[in-house]
């Protein structure tokens, strides 16, 4: 039996360090060193903070920009190396952002979750913060009228379908009510993580991340295909991914959402070329991982 007193691990000196000749450190030594990154890395928290604090004074009409936090969190995780991995990274600047944006406007989530797993809820956490105030409905309606109410910043909805027709009703909302943001933006999901997708509106515009995607409403005669209305918005250039369409019972007219590549602002001159009714419903940035 070997004397314990005399090992490097109970003298503190775990012979871990740097592998290019220099002496190892001791384990007393690289934790004084943690402890001086820590301070360094909450020294550069609270400076981001004093500047997300002029931000919010400069007068911009919205701090959640889901945008722009997906450019923040694409361009970290491209630059990222070594062993931390990328999804712990992504965490991190998740809460960051979540703290961050609530210094300048308090958040509200309201979320439609009728699965007794609650996983609607959990991707509203993993996306808005852990710690952020949430209300759970269990109809999307409810959780729409919180945000025309201004109780709640922004509602997390689930995927539209053909049997339910909740996205229709966006464009006729009072204050308008825009699609901004798909969740969960992480889409690479570990065993045990929830699989479910949503969509995050709110009354504030979606902004462009750079790589997006945008959602269009339109009316649909009953003599009109999707061949057809595939045509037409291909010929304008706008040409169509995932198609949902609903029809409400008794009525001649569809609804259809359809889904193109790229921003498409109110005002996109290719709108124009559409012959049929149209309002742009919004858009989100891609979520990291999903290269479809």
């Amino acid at each position: 039996m070997s004397n314990s007193a005399s090992s490097p691990e109970s003298a503190g000196q775990n012979p871990v360090g740097p592998t290019d000749g220099t002496a190892p450190r001791g384990l007393a030594e690289l934790r004084a060193e943690l402890d001086r990154i820590d301070t360094l890395v909450h020294d550069l928290l609270i400076e981001r903070a004093l500047v997300v604090e002029e931000v919010g004074r400069s007068g911009k009409p919205a701090a959640f920009r889901p945008g722009r936090e997906a450019a923040i969190v694409r361009r970290l995780t491209g630059r990222h190396t070594g062993k931390l991995p990328k999804q712990a990274l992504f965490r991190i600047w998740r809460e960051l952002l979540a703290g961050t944006t609530g210094m300048q406007t308090p958040l509200q989530i309201a979320v439609c979750d009728a699965d007794p797993g609650a996983g609607m809820t959990q991707i509203a956490r993993e996306h808005f913060g852990a710690m952020t105030p949430l209300r759970a409905h269990r109809s999307p309606s409810g959780a729409l009228t919180e945000v025309c109410n201004r109780t709640a910043s922004v509602a997390v909805l689930p995927m539209p379908t053909e049997s339910d027709g909740w996205w229709t009703t966006l464009s006729r909302q009072q204050p308008r009510i825009h699609v901004i943001a798909r969740l969960p933006f992480w889409s690479i999901r570990p065993e045990g993580t929830p699989t479910a997708q949503a969509l995050v509106v709110a009354t504030s515009a979606p902004d462009p991340s750079g790589h997006d995607r945008s959602l269009l409403l339109l009316e649909l005669d009953a003599d009109v295909s999707r061949q057809k209305l595939t045509a037409e918005l291909t010929a304008a250039g706008l040409p169509p991914g995932t198609m949902v369409l609903h029809r409400a019972p008794g009525s001649p007219i569809a609804s259809v959402l359809v889904e193109v590549d790229g921003y498409v602002a109110d005002d996109d001159k290719r709108l124009a070329d559409v012959p049929r009714q149209k309002v742009v419903l919004g858009g989100y940035a891609v979520p990291i991982g999903d290269n479809a």
